[in-house]
């Protein structure tokens, strides 16, 4: 296992790279790449990907209207999507990279998807000559922003070391754990932490709510103990306030804890305290609460408490 960083960071050099995902993080990396001085393309397969709002964030960086378009002659191809599906569609789907990228090309793959998957699609490019490094984020909208974000990396020691300037330009903590499907076991294991953190804010703030307790004084004290954490710093003001924004949007979460269950499952390691928080996962998207922020699963225990605060959103 090897960490880089900030102080490790290696002069980048301007070379053209290919970004596909341009989603609500995506496009934050897209933007920190050229200012670093990569010449960036771009590409989304939402046409609604964008707004006007988004054209100061991209500046500098080349839009193109379609796939083949975005992948003509890259030398390196960063993908940040949604799911495996989307992965396998760019990467070996018809006039994907398998079929476009030149031998000696380089494709990371900032995505969460499946380990295994991952495992697979590596083989697939290696008969192309083509190296992927999974390379998956924590750090949020907020990390991807401010170039801070958790990378963990899976996949050849040599692919490690050709992403390395890249992933200098997004990350704080760049770590390779291993051979491929390493970094995306990692931020499995991450996303089940982070779950079961949210799950037990939820639950605090539900005993000290119906105690007659202020949360605000709760949260204050309880980040100065041993409770303390990233969650309860950044996520227990916005449970707080009833706050939905969606920084990370509940279904992604959904879909991570989706994957961490097909994982232990393929392992046979028992893990009760994520199938529970999965399932509270589940219960917010069957009340139509997947686009809201991650920490939105505060409604699940409005609901179980009977302190909703939106009873039209009751099952």
């Amino acid at each position: 296992m090897s960490t880089s960083s900030p102080a490790q960071k290696p002069t980048i050099p301007r070379t053209q790279v290919t970004f596909v995902g341009l989603g609500a993080m995506g496009r934050h990396m897209a933007a920190n790449l050229a200012r670093a001085g990569y010449a960036v393309r771009s590409y989304d397969i939402r046409a609604d990907a964008l707004g006007p709002s988004d054209t100061a964030t991209l500046a500098g960086v080349t839009q193109t209207r379609t796939l083949a378009e975005a992948l003509h002659n890259a030398g390196v191809l960063v993908l940040s999507l949604p799911d495996t599906p989307q992965v396998e569609q760019v990467l070996l789907g018809p006039g994907g990279a398998l079929e476009t990228l030149p031998s000696g090309a380089l494709a990371i793959d900032m995505s969460t998807i499946s380990p295994v998957a991952t495992r697979h699609i590596a083989e697939a490019l290696a008969t192309r000559g083509i190296d992927l490094l999974d390379a998956p984020v924590s750090g949020g909208v907020r990390g991807a922003q401010e170039a801070t974000l958790t990378i963990m990396a899976g996949g050849s020691e040599a692919a490690f070391v050709r992403a390395g300037p890249i992933l200098a330009v997004l990350g704080k903590t760049v770590t390779h754990f291993g051979p491929s499907g390493a970094g995306q076991t990692v931020k499995l294991c991450n996303q089940v932490v982070c779950a079961l953190h949210i799950q037990a804010a939820c639950e605090a703030f539900a005993l000290a709510r119906a105690a007659g307790v202020d949360l605000a004084a709760v949260r204050q004290a309880l980040q100065g103990g041993a409770a303390s954490s990233w969650i309860l710093e950044n996520l227990g003001p916005l449970m707080i306030d009833q706050d939905d924004t969606p920084n990370f949007r509940i279904e992604l979460q959904a879909k991570d804890l989706r994957l961490v269950a097909e994982l232990a499952a393929s392992l046979r390691v028992p893990l009760p305290g994520a199938a529970l928080v999965t399932n509270l996962y589940y219960s917010s998207l069957a009340n139509d609460e997947g686009g809201l922020g991650n920490q939105s699963l505060f409604r699940v225990y409005d609901r179980l408490t009977g302190q909703l605060t939106n009873p039209e959103a009751a099952i």
